[in-house]
């Protein structure tokens, strides 16, 4: 959970580096950035900010910020009633991102400070993306992923959002972050 005041400083946080990464947010979209945490409560751990420009029954694009070495934890988008799970195509535009998805282990993960997370974060083949890099997931794909020192901005383009449908590793995770009054 996050208190309002949390969630405004990382709002604006959010903002600048959107602004580092030379992408313009008109005042709808800067107070439409969803700050998510997970039900974790440690923001800047694990969490993620998220401005959501189009969401349809095709098509979905966002933006992702992430603070320096922050988290979005390891997740699945499955095939539900006969849909398939969302694709999705991660576009580096500012910083660097460490993306882990399934197949051969090819590093042991930086984990530093979420060491104590370490057991929900199973899939170990690194892809690293740096501004201008880009990589596409199949649906169905388990990932997890992580920025750099500096943080990052990520555009991601994909089939229909339906976050509420993602399945996580850690069974305590609550996609949506719960405000404190």
């Amino acid at each position: 959970m996050l208190d309002k005041k949390q969630i405004e400083e990382a709002r604006l946080k959010a903002i600048s580096y959107l602004n580092k990464a030379g992408i313009f947010t008109t005042k709808e979209e800067k107070k439409s950035i969803e700050i998510a945490d997970f039900g974790l409560s440690d923001l800047y751990k694990i969490g993620l900010e998220v401005l959501v420009y189009v969401n349809t029954s095709k098509v979905c694009a966002k933006e992702l910020v992430m603070f320096p070495g922050q988290t979005c934890p390891e997740h699945i988008h499955p095939t539900k009633n006969g849909r398939l799970g969302k694709e999705e195509t991660f576009r580096c535009r500012w910083g660097k991102v460490f993306l882990y998805v399934q197949g051969d282990k090819n590093c042991n993960p930086k984990l530093d400070g979420i060491e104590n997370y370490k057991e929900y974060l199973k899939v170990a083949h690194e892809i690293v993306l740096t501004p201008g890099d880009q990589f596409t997931l199949n649906p169905d794909t388990l990932h997890w992923f992580r920025a750099g020192n500096e943080g990052a901005v990520v555009s991601e383009f994909s089939t229909t959002s339906t976050d509420g449908d993602d399945i996580f590793t850690d069974p305590g995770i609550n996609r949506f972050t719960k405000i404190i009054e």
